[in-house]
């Protein structure tokens, strides 16, 4: 039996921006979350979340979307979210986490998807579309990657897989991990937060931060330091710094198939990424023969910051 921890669903329930309701995929032993909205028989938009975050993050996207016709699922990793959290960190590879997806997209027989991913949701979720390619009609790629041997990492990503390691910054008990989307979104500022996320400790917010915060927060609230390695293992799993547990060898594989790829793709990029830069998503578009569009104000969150601006641009390449 996998041992793992279960967040409770009062801090789910006390959210005032996200009100879906929860439902479950069993994997083996573990339960995965996810959100099932709109039609059961349009096509899917399979919504899919990277670190630290969780289906929350699509919050001003789904509304959008359903609206224009389309069934979004929006899953949680495990470790992440309302999914169950092992709390070995031996437990997690990219490699589990593919087949986890891989298990729920066949259990729901789900056909006609465009999967829409970000941040680890590229790793896991196109994936699936190498894989699976009979079941997607389009991909959708925000700020994410696919590990190949002419990838280069850049000084933020040794820096994120630094502030993991132990004595980084992040290398804490129960950090407040909560807080790194908003301090990507520049809703808070470095110096304020960073204390609280290494003391794990409630930070002092207001208004739309203090909101947002909850939402993010959300699924760590009440859990035993155990219980946060899902969220430690994905940084400390890029392929420049473990190659086995990021699935180096398949990624690189999944992206060369997908240079090949004959259906439609479409890019949406947040140009103050510092680590998924614009010229890595221009260079990898250009290589897919793919139209991308730029948000100049956003960053690696960008469904967090630009959510409705990122349907409209999905909507409208849709049509044409």
């Amino acid at each position: 039996m996998t041992d793992f921890v279960r967040t409770d669903d009062a801090h789910f329930d006390a959210l005032s921006d996200w009100d879906y309701e929860p439902r479950y995929h069993q994997w083996k032993d573990l339960r995965v979350h996810y959100i099932d909205e709109g039609p059961s028989d349009a096509p899917v938009m399979l919504l899919l979340h990277g670190m630290p975050t969780w289906a929350y993050l699509y919050r001003t996207m789904i509304p959008g979307l359903v609206d224009a016709g389309y069934r979004c699922i929006a899953p949680d990793h495990l470790g992440f979210g309302r999914s169950d959290k092992p709390t070995d960190p031996n437990w997690y590879s990219i490699a589990r986490h593919t087949e986890v997806l891989t298990s729920l997209i066949c259990g729901l027989d789900l056909s006609d998807i465009t999967v829409l991913c970000q941040d680890w949701g590229g790793p896991i979720g196109l994936a699936q579309a190498a894989m699976m390619p009979e079941r997607f009609s389009r991909l959708v790629i925000l700020n994410t990657w696919l590990h190949h041997p002419e990838f280069e990492y850049d000084e933020s990503f040794l820096r994120w897989i630094d502030a993991w390691q132990p004595g980084g910054r992040y290398a804490h008990p129960r950090p407040s991990i909560g807080l790194v989307p908003l301090l990507a979104g520049r809703m808070v500022r470095s110096r304020d937060v960073v204390p609280a996320i290494k003391a794990g400790v409630e930070p002092d917010l207001e208004g739309d931060a203090a909101l947002r915060y909850a939402g993010f927060s959300a699924p760590f609230r009440g859990l035993p330091d155990e219980g946060f390695n899902g969220a430690r293992w994905f940084p400390l799993s890029i392929p420049v710094g473990d190659y086995d547990s990021g699935n180096g060898a398949g990624q690189a594989l999944h992206y060369r198939v997908l240079l090949d790829w004959n259906k439609a793709a479409h890019f949406v990029w947040g140009v103050e990424d510092d680590g998924f830069t614009e010229e890595w998503g221009r260079t990898w578009a250009r290589q897919m023969n793919a139209p991308i569009d730029m948000l100049p104000d956003a960053g690696h969150f960008l469904q967090f910051t630009h959510g409705p601006q990122i349907v409209e641009h999905i909507l409208r390449r849709a049509q044409s």
